[in-house]
């Protein structure tokens, strides 16, 4: 057997490796590339199958749907699917003109809150000023005439109802109506709210008789309540020009004296030779100071006691001082979402500026709903006649609130 030199077989074998090594790698070059697009296949299969479920569940949607008109359009009446919905309730309160509405606008930009107003749930005997007839002309057909409540407790056939009913033989009458006021409260708020992609609602409503949150702790206890209070000069000072323009010679419902109407039809003409005489007359200043201490003194009693941390308070001054740590507080207290550029965002959309169709806080229209927008201005309004009235009508609340040290202002 012949003998082959080392030197001569060397140089064979490597081209052998090298061809062997080569191929390797194109195998697996090739197999690498099979496996990609089996992946990819695969994945365009997994998108394939999540479009057709998406597009089963569709149909099961609407078929659900199709089945419920069917079963309503038979013997059968199905309950609306809001019935089963527990969705957090809260309400907005406060004396009028106290900033109720300018608090309503900002949470209802907020993307997780419905506030509407006026609802008018509550405040059992309340019953608007305007006669009813009056209320069916123009405009006035959106006042309501009474409360929610008060339609309740006062539908005669409804108490006499309950009174003669086998299922309700001996128990209390009050307490039946009081249920029925609750379920139709959730009602329309609810089933407002299922209207939207929001999962919390609120209603604003100011208050009329001082008995709001008594009723509210009785029939709503776990809703959560705000009372927003502001200085009840101030109050007054913008209570008098909307009581001008909402006047009912001006085709609304405040009864207003010839006197009232005088100082009105004197401001319109100059507004600084009326601000020397005064825009109130004694009678109607007492009045709206007396309405102020006797309603928000209520509330501040009421709303601790009956509904404890399901109450909190705002004042209009803080919302104007620190808009952003005022509605982020509101905002966690009604267990909605509260970062820094949600807060901003439903500052900006409930702004006096975007309400007043571009006018600046200060700059007064006074015919307009959203007249000046500011704090303080009882001093540029208020004669030394009108301090001594409102003194002795409210100036015990405006010390226990903090507005004033003493009665020397």
């Amino acid at each position: 057997m012949k003998k082959v030199a080392l030197s001569r077989v060397r140089p064979a074998l490597a081209r052998f490796r090298s061809l062997v090594g080569g191929k390797t790698r194109t195998a697996r070059s090739n197999e690498h590339d099979e496996l990609e697009l089996a992946r990819r296949e695969i994945k365009e299969k997994n998108q394939g199958l999540e479009k057709l479920r998406q597009r089963l569940r569709e149909k099961e949607q609407e078929l659900r749907r199709l089945q419920a008109e069917l079963s309503g359009a038979g013997s059968e009446r199905p309950l609306p699917d809001f019935f089963e919905r527990d969705a957090p309730v809260f309400f907005v309160v406060g004396q009028g003109k106290s900033g109720t509405t300018w608090l309503r606008n900002v949470l209802n930009s907020h993307p997780e809150i419905l506030c509407k107003g006026e609802g008018r749930f509550f405040e059992r005997d309340f019953v608007q000023v305007a006669p009813l007839e009056d209320l069916e002309k123009g405009w006035l057909k959106s006042v309501q005439p009474t409360s929610l409540y008060g339609a309740i407790s006062s539908s005669g056939h409804l108490r006499t109802w309950i009174e003669r009913s086998v299922w309700t033989d001996g128990e209390d009458v009050d307490e039946h109506l009081g249920n029925l006021e609750r379920l139709a409260v959730n009602y329309f708020l609810t089933g407002r709210l299922s209207k939207t992609d929001k999962r919390i609602v609120g209603d604003k409503t100011t208050f009329s008789s001082g008995e709001m949150l008594s009723e509210i702790g009785a029939i709503y206890p776990e809703a959560r309540v705000i009372h927003v209070i502001r200085d009840g000069r101030d109050v007054a000072v913008s209570m008098i020009h909307h009581m001008w323009n909402y006047a009912k010679d001006a085709g609304a419902f405040y009864d207003l004296e010839p006197e009232d109407l005088e100082k009105r039809d004197a401001y319109n003409e100059d507004p600084r030779s009326a601000l020397a005489g005064g825009l109130f007359t004694e009678k109607r200043l007492n009045k709206l100071a007396r309405s102020w201490a006797f309603r928000v003194g209520k509330a501040i009693e009421y709303g601790p006691a009956l509904l404890g941390g399901n109450y909190a308070e705002v004042r209009y001054e803080d919302l104007l001082r620190e808009p952003e740590e005022e509605i982020g507080r509101i905002l966690r207290f009604l267990g909605a979402e509260a970062s820094e550029e949600t807060v901003k965002r439903c500052i900006e959309a409930g702004s006096f500026e975007k309400w007043s169709e571009g006018r600046e806080r200060g700059e007064e229209e006074s015919s307009s709903f959203y007249r000046k927008g500011v704090a303080g201005d009882w001093k540029n309004v208020f004669t030394e006649a009108d301090k001594r009235v409102f003194k002795r009508a409210a100036g015990e609340l405006l010390i226990r609130l903090g507005y004033e040290r003493g009665y020397d202002w």
